[in-house]
């Protein structure tokens, strides 16, 4: 929602730490071309919401639009085979994706099931879902099937299951919910048609999507192309993502290294500290009780010791600051936004953190801001947990910024916005842990970039939301790619994004250890201060 906070209230006082002399001198921006895009032409669309079929051609089986909370492709018949075809014999590369539940199954090892490069009733490929918990990447060759890949996922009636599969080439692919990845060579069909199809099966198909085209590569996967010499891995100690690019005059992040290491122990020496003009490394030891939210200066790395490290009551704004570092804190019952980076901030790094019932949010990222990073956090049962962007209406100051990287996290019964964006791109989440989450995973609105790759959704009823926006903001766009999807909803995508890679080096974990190695990693304790 719009922010109706007052002016920040940082820069109460002369530092009563050091004297630093301010050399006059001329600041130097680095220009960041833009990034190439990565853009998918929607081929085909159909959610049935106009009741009707037209363009699906049938074979076998019972085929009608129905109603099973919103409108529906179903097909009820159980005792043969039925397929339903749409789309041009022409197209070639491509990737469809469906919505899927099976209703009934006649017998034992039925399927359900997602058709590409169709020629016919006959000859296509296909992604099968059994009932015997097998999926399946196969081909139909004049009615005869042959297996290409296959793997065990559960399978039961009155599920919802999102397929996916893409053709690219002689390359195969296919996943279920976003995870249980297969993959296959195979040149028997170079062009055709869609489908949709079961056997020996009742079921519902909803919201079938087609991308591809020569406008670019589909929405789950983005281009890497870089001129020069490509980004470099960041040293160690130093921030993934956008914290660590050379920008606005800024080598990365540093924090307040080179200056004096000073250890606050009562809320008044922490208030001194934060509020002191230039560099300064400040431990942390023990609860800060503060109110409100208190600016912090440029230059700063703030870190707890232990684990003894509290901000309580209150949080840390940053108003036209740079250059700060924020780690190992446990920040509880701010009375507000626990932390909040606005008006232009840059070069921020929150790491390692623990965020415990906010009255706001617990990282808003806003008017302008970028260059930060969010990296191994434990949202404990946060409700507003991350927003980037403050308001639908702040275009003109929000575009071209809010870059943020997020990675590693733990979204742990977090209720929304993990992130909810507006205007920033790109947004890239990766190799996070969203667990419980009740409203949504991520939002992308108001045309912000979202690049979201090898999270684990565990129990997220509605993981992603681009095109149809969210509450009041219009549709963003999302890019979603080698995620696992477990117990949760599908994953809305739309357009494209730009690709990070461009701008930093990163390294995936594969998406399956990040249940574990975001446990053993988020939150307090784990890094020395």
């Amino acid at each position: 929602m719009p922010e109706t906070r007052p002016a920040p209230t940082m820069f109460r006082r002369i530092g009563p730490v050091l004297a630093v002399l301010v050399a006059a001198g001329t600041a130097i921006f680095a220009l960041l071309a833009p990034a190439p895009v990565a853009r998918a032409a929607t081929l085909f669309s159909d959610d049935f919401e106009d009741g009707n079929a037209g363009g699906w051609t049938t074979s076998g089986g019972s085929w009608t639009v129905d109603t099973d909370g919103s409108r529906v492709y179903q097909q009820t018949g159980t005792s043969s085979d039925a397929r339903a075809r749409a789309g041009q014999a022409s197209w070639t590369n491509y990737t469809v994706t469906t919505r899927v539940k099976p209703t009934a199954f006649n017998g034992s090892n039925r399927f359900v099931a997602l058709l590409a490069r169709a020629q016919n009733a006959t000859n296509y490929y296909y992604l099968a879902l059994r009932s015997s918990n097998v999926v399946e990447l196969k081909k139909l060759v004049g009615g005869t099937a042959q297996t290409l890949a296959s793997a065990q996922v559960p399978v039961s009636v009155g599920t919802w299951y999102t397929l996916r599969l893409e053709v690219s080439g002689s390359t195969l692919r296919g996943s279920v919910n976003g995870g249980t990845p297969l993959s296959a060579s195979d040149t028997q069909y170079g062009a055709g048609q869609v489908g949709v199809a079961t056997f020996n099966a009742s079921a519902v198909f909803d919201d079938i999507l087609v991308d591809g085209g020569t406008s670019g590569p589909t929405p789950t996967t983005t281009t890497t192309t870089t001129t020069g010499t490509p980004p470099q891995q960041p040293p160690a100690g130093s921030p993934i993502g956008w914290a660590g690019v050379n920008a606005l005059g800024q080598n990365g992040v540093t924090g307040g290294a080179g200056g004096p290491v000073v250890t606050a122990t009562t809320s008044e020496q922490f208030l001194d500290y934060i509020d002191t003009v230039g560099p300064l490394v400040i431990r942390v030891q023990g609860t800060m009780n503060i109110t409100s939210k208190q600016g912090v200066r440029p230059n700063k790395t703030i870190v707890g010791v232990g684990t003894s490290g509290v901000i309580n009551g209150g949080g840390l704004d940053f108003y036209r600051s740079f250059n700060v570092i924020v780690r190992n804190l446990k920040f509880t019952n701010a009375e507000d936004d626990a932390v909040n980076v606005g008006q232009n901030s840059h070069h921020i790094w929150i790491d390692h953190n623990e965020f415990v019932t906010p009255v706001d949010g617990s990282i808003d990222i806003v008017r302008g801001a970028e260059y930060v990073t969010v990296s191994w956090n434990w949202f404990n049962q946060t409700d507003k947990t991350m927003l980037i962007g403050h308001s639908d209406s702040n275009s003109g100051e929000d575009t071209g910024h809010l870059t943020v990287t997020i990675h590693h996290n733990f979204f742990d019964g977090s209720r929304q916005r993990h992130p909810r964006v507006r205007f920033g791109e790109p947004v890239h989440v990766f190799n996070n842990y969203f667990r419980g989450n009740e409203l949504y995973g991520v939002a992308s609105t108001m045309n912000g970039g979202v690049l979201l790759e090898g999270n684990y959704f565990e129990n997220v009823p509605f993981p992603c939301f681009s095109a149809s926006g969210y509450a009041e903001s219009g549709p963003g766009r999302l890019v979603q790619r080698n995620n696992i999807f477990t117990g949760s909803g599908a994953c809305e995508v739309a357009g494209g994004v730009a690709e990070p890679r461009n701008s930093y080096a990163y390294t995936l974990d594969p998406t399956a250890n990040v249940p574990a190695l975001v446990r053993a990693g988020v939150g307090i304790g784990r890094i020395g201060a």
